[in-house]
């Protein structure tokens, strides 16, 4: 059975960027409660606002595959903001099933950092660049 790398990173780029575009879009509008989590830990409430480049904008780049290698550091630094503002209290929790507790928060940054190294692949937008 021949590989085909190319359709493989283009389905992790949907995955990636799908599943996290769905939760940046939940968020439209109602980026209050990350506001006062900002302010809580003495940060500027004006930070909310990166949840839509790091949960909508980098999401969709991902899935076009238009600069796949930098929308995933921006995509990655969200992920790891969220994980240690949201559910650092967490990190060395598991489930009652057994299983971590940020299990998908995980396997969100796990993708990330894969297409990071990969690059988005042939089939993309743009797969010239050295941040593709």
């Amino acid at each position: 059975m021949n590989k085909n790398t190319d359709l493989g990173l283009l389905i992790l780029r949907i995955a990636v960027g799908g599943l996290m575009l769905l939760h940046g879009i939940a968020k439209i509008g109602k980026t209050s409660f990350i506001a006062g989590m900002l302010e809580e830990k003495g940060l500027p409430s004006l930070l909310s606002y990166g949840v839509y480049f790091t949960e909508i904008i980098a999401p969709l780049l991902i899935i076009a595959g238009f600069r796949t290698r930098l929308s995933s550091v921006v995509y990655i630094s969200g992920a790891l903001f969220a994980l240690f503002l949201v559910h650092s209290n967490q990190i060395f929790s598991l489930n009652e099933a057994g299983g971590w507790q940020l299990e998908l928060l995980g396997l969100y940054i796990s993708g990330a950092i894969t297409l990071f190294f990969t690059g988005g692949g042939k089939l993309a937008v743009s797969s010239s660049n050295q941040w593709d």
